[in-house]
């Protein structure tokens, strides 16, 4: 499987604390991976990097067949050439429609004349369906988002990141706050858009990766300490004595 996304010998220190040590990582372009570690093990650090957020002091951070070393870019940039972020709390512009949501997130040129002049398209509505149907929102169209339940936002929000058609999506603890349902469907959602791009989860809720069912990265100290199936890395003895904290 060729490589999306290289995270190579990379290094980060803040005030004296290495937040990430000597971090490999990679993942290929049509794959779900799931992060999981302790508190203060670098998961956030490792989403901050990859998204330019924050810049190591060491190592590479390479993308796509070119191998372009995101270390160079803006965070602007990065999100444009295909890689987007969803933090744990949702961000939608609540006093706006679903429709209006996802419409305004569609991957359209964005200089100032175009967004000046923008008349929504056939083309444009016709994608917007898709996407409500695809996050399950389909029946949720011309309700103001403010009024959607907290699971019904995380949808949304990831609706509107699919909206840019990124080639990696990150996403921070999307079962966090859940009803069993809506962690069931939030699944179903990732595992379908793992299969036409690459997915990184970072969760703590040990089931809700069991029913991602794909590889795990366990990060403890800024660096990897496992690697494999769930069952794989919750049976080595170093990932056990870190969760236990012996």
């Amino acid at each position: 499987m060729s490589t999306l996304l290289e995270v190579s010998g990379v290094s980060v220190t803040f005030d004296g604390y290495r937040a990430i040590r000597n971090l490999s990582f990679n993942i290929g372009p049509a794959e779900m991976r799931a992060i999981i570690g302790p508190n203060g093990a670098g998961k956030t650090t490792f989403m901050d990097i990859v998204t330019g957020k924050t810049r190591p002091d060491e190592g590479r951070v390479l993308w796509g067949e070119k191998s372009i070393s995101l270390t160079r870019l803006s965070e602007a940039k990065i999100a444009q050439i295909g890689i987007g972020r969803k933090f744990q709390r949702p961000t939608v512009f609540e006093d706006q429609s679903v429709f209006d949501n996802l419409l305004l997130s569609l991957k359209n040129k964005r200089s100032p004349f175009s967004v000046l002049f923008y008349r929504k398209t056939p083309a444009d509505t016709e994608r917007v369906h898709a996407l409500a149907e695809e996050i399950g929102l389909a029946d949720q169209l011309p309700r103001k988002s403010g009024e959607l339940s907290h699971g019904q936002k995380q949808w949304l929000e990831i609706g509107m990141l699919l909206a840019q058609e990124p080639q990696l999506l990150l996403v921070d603890e999307p079962a966090a706050g859940m009803t069993p349902e809506e962690r069931e469907h939030t699944t179903s959602l990732l595992v379908q858009a793992a299969k036409t791009r690459a997915v990184v989860v970072v969760e703590h809720d040990m089931e809700f990766v069991r029913r991602l069912d794909c590889r795990v990265t366990v990060l403890h100290e800024g660096s990897v300490l496992a690697e494999g199936s769930l069952d794989h890395v919750t049976a080595n003895q170093q990932v056990i004595d870190v969760y236990l904290g012996r």
